[in-house]
């Protein structure tokens, strides 16, 4: 059993990822909300609830004791949320970090798919790509997950490019992206210290 830390608990990967746990595993899950009261259906053996916000260090400091993973599927100020993981986990002394940010923070979209997506000529994913600078300058054992554009889908059908691999489609089901995290917090050597792009095959 292992015990993971999400932040992001109610967002639409947030909360497909946490199902996908529980009904995969047999996992311990913490589940940070700022709207505690969008979580439904809590299962009380395996589940605990915290509110409040990543970036407040009493809260961050209560959530991470005794925690193995940190899963971070997250909107707003990203670069900040970033930073106050990073602090956080260091003084925790916990090392895994999954952090979702954004396909294109690295120029990496060919043609092919959608080259308008990158950073060059999107200047919204300029946060996703400061908060990977944070997170890549840390000494965590951290994978950054670049999906493209989520999907309700059902399939587990995707492929992992590697930074600095063009991307290799536009776009990728919830449910892929909870198979990959899933997969990421059992093995602490795959996409250790990587940023993995994930799309639909």
């Amino acid at each position: 059993m292992t015990n993971i830390l999400i932040i992001g608990a109610t967002g639409s990967v947030g909360q497909v990822t946490r199902n996908y746990f529980l009904q995969n595993s047999n996992d311990s899950l913490t589940l940070i909300a700022r709207h505690t009261d969008r979580l439904r259906n809590l299962n009380a053996d395996r589940e605990h609830v915290i509110a409040g916000s990543v970036t407040d260090p009493a809260i961050l400091k209560q959530a991470l004791a005794g925690q193995d993973v940190v899963f971070a599927a997250l909107s707003g100020d990203l670069p900040r949320m970033a930073q106050a993981l990073v602090d956080g986990m260091d003084e925790a002394g916990v090392q895994r970090l999954l952090f979702i940010s954004s396909m294109g923070i690295y120029n990496e979209i060919p043609a092919s798919v959608g080259a308008s997506g990158n950073l060059d000529s999107n200047p919204m994913l300029s946060s996703y790509r400061r908060a990977a600078d944070i997170i890549e300058a840390s000494d965590l054992n951290y994978t950054v997950i670049r999906p493209g554009w989520f999907d309700s889908g059902n399939d587990t059908d995707y492929q992992i490019t590697h930074k600095g691999e063009p991307f290799g489609g536009h776009d990728v089901s919830r449910v892929s992206i909870a198979d990959l995290v899933l997969r990421l917090a059992h093995d602490p050597k795959l996409g250790s210290r990587d940023s993995l792009g994930i799309n639909r095959k």
